[in-house]
């Protein structure tokens, strides 16, 4: 009996020894720094790494405003310019316009490089002068005509113009042509023959029934030469300056007139991106009719 009794007090002792053994095991697996079973989680985890930061796509850098400074006649050719202003502002281009008191130097700056570009002259005048002041440029663009007109304060019809009549003409040697044909084809005067467009001058009229006077004076001082002479024959532009309506010409050139006003640049700058934009932007439905709805017959396109 002693026997046995000790068998089973050994037998519960190895049973205990067991169940302890397994409490202890289950415990070890649950600690926060074990590397337990992957079955369950663990009671901190780590936190998740962020991504680093997508580095940004780089931004078109707006592109550079260019400055594009083009000498110009006040009227209309200033005006003309300050129509396509914000046009040329969208495109990239900061269009500043220079306006001379002495038109005869916008041909001086132009060469000089105090601008890109002028916008006053025609092809004509511009021939007349670039040998003799040696002038290298280039024309880019032909905008308009103005036709040149004959205007009196003292008559009311070409008709009355009487036998000796003062007529003031200008003294450029383009221009004075350019008025000189103007009274030849109105039946007034007849010029020799072979008379190129830079040398006519009085001196070559071979027929003057009325025995015509004429006074030759700068273009800039006709308009107020007016009340001393029976009449004179004037670009558009001054008349325009002046105040003077254009419709008031007793006669003038047709739209056929080869005397159109241009784009002027040094020679080399023609295919300057910011000329090109200048040249397009002149050269559009928009100016055409704003020249034809604000001046009239005074200034015709000449595209």
């Amino acid at each position: 009996m002693v026997k046995a009794g000790k068998q089973r007090k050994g037998l519960l002792t190895l049973a205990l020894l067991l169940v302890l053994s397994f409490t202890l095991a289950a415990c070890g697996s649950n600690g926060n720094g074990g590397s337990g079973s992957n079955n369950g989680k663990q009671a901190t985890e780590a936190p998740t790494q962020q991504p680093a930061s997508a580095t940004p796509e780089p931004t078109e850098e707006p592109k550079k405003e260019v400055t594009l400074k083009v000498g110009a006649a006040p009227v209309p050719h200033a005006e003309i310019l300050e129509f396509i202003k914000p046009k040329l502002k969208e495109q990239g281009v900061n269009l500043e316009i220079v306006i001379l008191d002495d038109e005869g130097q916008l041909n001086p700056a132009l060469k000089e490089g105090q601008i890109d570009a002028n916008y006053f002259q025609h092809v004509p005048y511009l021939d007349s002068v670039k040998n003799e002041k040696g002038y290298d440029f280039a024309v880019t663009a032909k905008v308009h005509v103005e036709p040149i007109g004959f205007y009196s304060q003292k008559l009311k019809s070409k008709d009355e113009l009487k036998e000796g009549a003062k007529i003031g003409i200008p003294n450029n040697p383009s221009n004075e042509y350019r008025a000189l044909v103007l009274l030849e084809q109105q039946g007034y005067i007849k010029l020799k023959e072979g008379i190129t467009t830079y040398e006519a001058t009085p001196k070559d009229i071979v027929d003057n029934p009325l025995k015509l006077k004429f006074v030759e004076v700068d273009s800039a001082t006709l308009p107020r030469a007016l009340p001393d002479v029976d009449g004179a024959i004037i670009n558009t532009n001054l008349i325009l300056e002046s105040g003077i309506d254009p419709n008031s010409a007793l006669f003038r050139e047709d739209a056929n007139s080869p005397y159109a006003n241009i784009i002027t640049v040094r020679k080399g700058d023609e295919n300057r991106e910011e000329i090109k934009k200048l040249d397009e932007a002149l050269l559009s439905p928009d100016v055409k009719k704003f020249i034809e709805d604000k001046y009239e017959v005074a200034v015709v396109p000449a595209f």
